[in-house]
């Protein structure tokens, strides 16, 4: 276990930890000395609604462990507040402490109807969606951050898709559109109401995020060999692995002047340029300045300056 990493003694709890970005969050802050509680609501004895059965909470605590951290996996279902209030307890007691919280919880992209207009889209799915992806941060926030602020220095984190300046664009469809404006949204508003206390909000978004799912269903590649998903979307050429959002999220729980940033939209490659990491291959990319500046403008697929 890490003794001397920069979030040595700190404790985070990230919340939809199973995959993706909330795994590579969580194995990052570990990575960096934190103690990191990672829930989620698939565990081997367990799948969720999203049906995949090779990523768990389990698999994301021994990562976080083999990475120098300490990680403790806690099945929680974060739409159910009686859960929530049970895991920030266990925090409290085997800690005493909250430094980070993470919301990361999402599960939605197999209720979405890419493809259908608001009033075609089935409401059931739709509203669901909203669910998963709006009320469980909520829920977490409720319970989480009266723990959180009991120190000076707590950090939330809110988790979308999209910075600020491209969300002002309709992300189509209806349902997928709010649900990844609202942690802006719930950003600014904790940013009012934390610093009294000496906490911090801010909303952090990966670029192209090459997940489990992008990888092996979207584009039938592994991380070895991404680099072949081009021949079907040249853009993909823009993407990245979680592993750079979770180098993002780790450096903000690190630094002491992270209140700077407080109620602001950021992003992997922008805070790449602040703090000096990469990928891990070396890269930086900078994915929604390309998408704005390129694929939004209809112009060929050319990463040149942008990673």
């Amino acid at each position: 276990m890490s003794t001397s990493g920069p979030l040595t003694g700190k404790v985070a709890l990230v919340a939809g930890a199973t995959r993706g970005a909330g795994r590579a969050m969580a194995v990052e802050l570990g990575r960096a000395g934190a103690t990191v509680y990672a829930t989620g609501r698939t565990t081997r004895e367990h799948v969720s609604e999203v049906g995949r059965t090779t990523e768990t909470i389990e698999g994301t605590a021994e990562l976080i462990e083999e990475a120098g951290g300490k990680g403790v996996a806690v099945r929680t279902d974060h739409l159910q507040p009686v859960q929530v209030e049970d895991l920030v307890g266990r925090i409290e007691r085997e800690q005493g402490r909250l430094d980070v919280l993470v919301n990361d919880i999402w599960g939605g992209d197999h209720l979405v109807e890419w493809d259908k207009k608001m009033w075609e889209h089935d409401l059931d799915a739709g509203l669901r969606v909203l669910r998963l992806a709006v009320e469980s941060h909520i829920v977490t926030s409720r319970y989480a951050i009266p723990l959180l602020i009991r120190r000076a220095g707590g950090l939330v984190v809110e988790v979308t898709d999209g910075t600020a300046e491209f969300n002002t664009r309709y992300r189509r469809p209806f349902y997928y559109d709010l649900a990844k404006y609202a942690p802006l949204r719930m950003t600014s508003g904790l940013a009012e109401e934390l610093p009294e206390h000496g906490a911090t909000a801010v909303c952090v978004t990966p670029g192209w995020l090459r997940s489990e799912f992008m990888l092996d269903t979207a584009f039938r590649v592994t991380e070895e060999n991404w680099l072949e998903g081009t021949a079907q979307d040249p853009h993909f050429a823009i993407s990245e692995s979680p592993v750079f959002v979770g180098r993002a999220v780790a450096a903000l729980a690190a630094d002491p002047r992270v209140a700077r940033f407080n109620g602001r939209s950021l992003s992997s490659g922008g805070l790449a340029r602040e703090y000096g990491f990469t990928d891990v291959d070396g890269s930086a990319p900078d994915a929604w300045r390309y998408m704005a500046e390129v694929e939004q403008e209809g112009r060929p697929a050319d990463v040149t300056g942008y990673r």
